[in-house]
């Protein structure tokens, strides 16, 4: 926002930009038609003692003399107001111009003639996604012109292209120089982008965070003259300050007096903004460029300045720059040539609430102009300028040329009391019914009495206002004071609805023939459809693909604009399209006509949504950026949406170098997913596999097996990296061992991974068992250790997360991982246990989170289903193993006898700690040297007998 002036800015502007310094050539500053206006300006800043006041106020006056005594006539505008519109049109009617200047961007001039086959409001637009001498962080680049009927810069449009032998010059800045001219750092408060952030309704996101031109923005950039007119002036927002005293003083005034009031409150607002900002110097560019496009043109055309008309905002129409004028400097600004950014042009769908939104005026205020309009134009009975599709161009008539006259008209309009042309009692009235009629369709509880109390309230906040006769403002105040209640009880509030009775948010429509290619090809291939997608309701859209084989490409095009559109446009209830999937039946709400703007910029980048979509996957792969995930999901797009071999193998094959070129695993996962998926579809569709996957594998595989060393020692890689790269490895062995890879390659690798880490440690010693270097049972007694050793059991949930994520790679091990899981809620201590528990779910949902139902699974099958099986379940890891030799093991001896015979092991290590050899029978000798021990222990032998019986 801009800062308030300090009297110091104020001493230094004025000595700058004084009488003296903005005095005409050869005008005395006591002569000419405002030379008493002057005095009385003068008198009065004296008797408030205000040196630099007296200096502001003459200047003021100069500037309108200025303005007025150019000999290329002026006409000072204010964007979207009835007042300059009404005036365009009488001005327009009585000159008869042949050249119009139009402060326009210049390179929107080929959009103008396409404004016949639209319904306004829209907005011109400038597009480009590509760009070159800007920051990246700016793509895409937008800027947008809105056009409403109740605009000069409309009636001036409409009468050039309907009247032959006139020519229309736009001369401000192009599209391109609003961005060179923009601030290169993130503060862009004091920048010309006339940008809000608008709101969320959908209406008001119309023109989304493009940057907005407008014709006269007439509002002070002065924080403290506005908040004291507004204080003043007993109203809320700068909108109704200047519907009340402006607009409605001028809508019917005449030409002079227009001119000179527009002029008189532009040099004003001028005179009041800090120097050196930089919305100061963009507009003074801004004024430069224009005056240099028109001497440039009247030199080349030779056109008479007396048959032109230049149409500017007030604030540049009292313009101080020495380029002003046809007199002006030249040769001292140079316009510096654009950049090598493409720039795409169409028209987009506008609205009131948009325009409002994006150039920061009070709600409802376009939609109260636009009243303001057609009151004028029935109450003048002047007959505005429009443009038809079918409209012929008019006969030229014979331009008059009335000799310029300057006379004082500010003083009269500044000392009388403007005539009210407010609300009348019977319209009041029938706003007042009006209202309480559609807040009952909307679910108040509003009665005839409100509706009284809406008018005696309208009347009474005019009175305290200290205006004569109430404005819509008024009767909106009111009618959200008596009727809107707590709570909404629908979607709209009364504020809404007020806007809605007085003219609503009207929203404009680019017609068919103002399209682009694209959009028009998108609304020719829905036509099966038989839905009026220019309609801004949401549709749906029912497809039975079986019964009815020709809708298809509809469905081809819904998905293809389901992935290049934002939400909302193309949503599918029914139905969904996967690699080797077709539904039969699907059903779409569609928002074509709501979301059309951004239909139109698919546009520029392509005739058809098949181009755009091949053109944002082939960037998208070689951008610097890439990865060979991201190309794997360019290949499943282009196998989805374009059915185009010789695409899908280009994108392969970048996939490829993508991969090769990689320092990193961070991508693995997603690698591995991406190339799973296309390795099933292209098995299952295909008699072969595509010579580029056959490549990816290859290269997949070498680079997977030289960095897998260093990735189980790098602490910068997770486990999960680390497990998808084993899972690409060992899932994908057989495969690539058959296209002439090496399993050699992948035994060195793991056996030259030395992790650390417990969860890369479990990984090590999964991928050791799927190789064969690490038997099963060996595994197994590991585990058992860590569980058994107390220094270990904290960091036992590592491990075990490295178990479970060694799943992907290695699937047979899910019966061990239930086993280690068993065995530890089993065996660990409450004291142990209950710590580690939400360390062990933490560790299982942040790691393992896909691996963790194939867990579930496997414990499905290995516990019983029932309690009551539980209670005669024995755990299939406590069984006991068969006897290596049973027959020769066998002893007399009993249950403990047999005890031994099956777990020799344990027999034997006894026998050494009591020094005897482990010498067992034969068949024919049953004698035992555990008989003895036996004997003089019989109490162990019957104790452990007795637990197993």
């Amino acid at each position: 926002m801009t800062k308030p002036a300090t009297d110091d800015d104020m001493t230094n502007r004025t000595a700058t930009h004084g009488p003296a310094a903005d005095r005409v050539p050869g005008l005395d500053a006591a002569a000419g038609p405002f030379g008493r206006l002057r005095e009385q300006l003068l008198g009065a800043a004296e008797r408030f003692g205000a040196g630099p006041l007296s200096d502001i106020l003459a200047g003021i006056v100069e500037d309108v003399d200025r303005a007025l005594r150019e000999p290329l006539e002026i006409f000072p505008v204010c964007h979207h107001s009835p007042s300059s519109a009404t005036a365009m049109v009488r001005r327009l009617r009585e000159k008869r111009p042949k050249v119009i200047y139009l402060e326009l961007c210049e390179d929107l001039r080929p959009l103008l003639d396409e404004l016949r086959n639209c319904t306004l409001p829209v907005a011109l637009q400038s597009f480009a996604s590509e760009i070159d001498g800007f920051p990246e962080s700016w793509a895409p680049l937008s800027v947008i012109a809105p056009i409403t009927e109740a605009s000069a810069e409309y009636q001036a449009i409409s009468y050039a292209l309907t009247t032959s032998g006139v020519e229309l010059v736009l001369v401000d800045r192009s599209t391109d120089h609003v961005f060179q001219w923009e601030p290169r750092d993130a503060d862009k408060d004091d920048s010309d982008s006339g940008d809000s952030s608008g709101s969320a309704d959908d209406e008001a996101a119309l023109h989304g965070d493009a940057v907005g031109v407008e014709i006269g923005d007439l509002r002070p950039r002065f924080a403290e003259l506005e908040e004291h007119l507004l204080h003043h002036g007993k109203v809320r927002h700068w909108s109704e300050w200047w519907d009340q005293y402006v607009e409605q003083p001028l809508v019917d005034a005449d030409y002079d007096t227009y001119r000179q009031v527009m002029v008189l409150i532009g040099s004003l607002f001028r005179r009041l903004r800090p120097e050196g900002s930089a919305r100061t110097r963009v507009d003074e560019d801004r004024e430069r460029y224009m005056w240099t496009r028109i001497r440039e043109h009247l030199a080349s055309s030779g056109a008479d300045p007396a048959d032109c008309l230049y149409v500017c905002g007030a604030f540049h129409a009292a313009s101080r720059v020495a380029e002003f004028g046809l007199h002006g400097a030249t040769g001292t600004f140079e316009i510096s040539p654009r950049t090598a950014t493409k720039w795409q042009y169409g028209l987009i769908p506008s609205s009131h609430s948009a325009i409002e939104a994006q150039f920061g005026l009070a709600p409802g205020s376009v939609s109260i102009a636009a009243a303001t309009w057609a009151k004028a134009l029935q109450r003048s009975g002047i007959r505005p300028f429009r443009l038809t599709a079918s409209a012929p161009r008019k006969a030229r008539v014979k331009p008059t040329k009335p000799t310029v006259t300057v006379t004082d008209r500010l003083s009269q309009f500044l000392t009388t009391a403007p005539t009210p042309h407010g609300i009348d009692e019977q319209e009041l009235l029938g706003w007042c019914v009006d209202i309480v009629r559609l807040a009952r369709k909307n679910g108040y509880a509003a009665s005839t009495a409100d509706a009284i109390a809406v008018y005696e309230t309208s009347v009474l906040l005019a009175g305290i206002r200290g205006r004569r006769r109430p404005t819509p403002y008024d009767f909106q105040d009111a009618a959200v004071t008596c009727i809107e209640k707590d709570t909404v009880p629908g979607r709209r509030d009364i504020a809404r609805l007020c806007e809605i009775l007085l003219g609503g948010d009207r929203v404009g429509k680019v017609g068919y023939d103002a399209l682009p290619p694209l959009a028009r090809d998108v609304l020719d291939r829905l036509r099966p459809l038989c839905l009026d997608l220019k309609k801004r309701t949401k549709q749906r859209a029912l497809l039975d693909l079986d019964a009815e084989p020709h809708l298809r490409p509809c469905s081809d095009l819904l998905w293809i604009l389901r992935r290049l559109l934002p939400h909302g446009v193309a949503e599918p209830i029914m139905g969904s399209r996967r690699l080797g999937e077709r539904a039969i039946q699907e059903s779409w709400d569609l928002a074509i006509g709501r979301n059309m703007r951004a239909i139109v910029e698919l546009g520029y980048e392509g005739v058809t949504v098949e181009q755009v979509l091949e053109q944002r996957l082939r960037k998208a792969v070689h951008a610097p950026d890439a990865t060979a995930a991201g190309a794997l999901a360019a290949v499943e797009d282009s196998l989805l949406y374009l059915d185009s071999r010789r695409f899908t193998n280009e994108l392969g094959a970048r996939a490829v170098e993508l991969l090769s070129a990689e320092r990193t695993v961070d991508d693995a996962p997603e690698v591995l997913r991406r190339a799973r998926m296309l390795l099933a579809y292209y098995q299952t569709t295909e008699p072969e596999l595509p010579e580029w996957l056959k490549a990816f594998v290859t290269a997949g595989y070498a680079h997977y097996c030289t960095l897998l060393p260093t990735a189980f020692t790098d602490d910068a890689t997770g486990a999960r990296q680390v497990a998808a790269m084993l899972g690409f490895l060992l899932g994908m062995e057989n495969l690539a061992l058959s296209l002439g890879c090496d399993h050699t390659q992948l035994e060195l690798a793991v056996q030259q991974s030395h992790p650390e880490d417990p969860a890369k440690v479990a990984l090590l010693w999964a991928a050791q068992t799927q190789l064969g270097l690490l038997p099963l049972d060996e595994l197994r007694r590991r585990c058992d250790d860590l569980l058994d050793n107390p220094l270990v059991v904290p960091s036992f949930p590592l491990y075990l997360s490295g178990f479970v994520q060694a799943l992907e790679p290695v699937p047979s091990l899910a019966p061990l991982v239930v086993e280690i899981l068993s065995k530890a809620f089993a065996r660990l201590p409450d004291t142990v246990l209950l710590p580690w528990l939400p360390k062990l779910i933490g560790t299982l949902k942040d790691h393992a989170a896909e691996m963790v139902p194939v867990l579930v699974r496997e414990a499905g099958r290995t516990f019983p289903a029932t309690l009551r099986a539980l209670d005669d379940w024995t755990p299939p890891w406590s069984a006991a193993p068969a006897a290596s030799a049973p027959s020769a093991r066998a002893t007399d001896a009993g249950p403990a006898g047999d005890l031994l015979a099956e777990h020799p092991a344990t027999c034997d290590a006894v026998a050494a700690l009591l020094g005897l050899p482990p010498d067992w029978p034969t068949p024919s000798s049953p004698a035992s040297k555990a008989n003895p021990l036996l004997a003089e222990h019989p109490a162990t032998a019957e104790a452990v007998a007795a637990l197993l019986t």
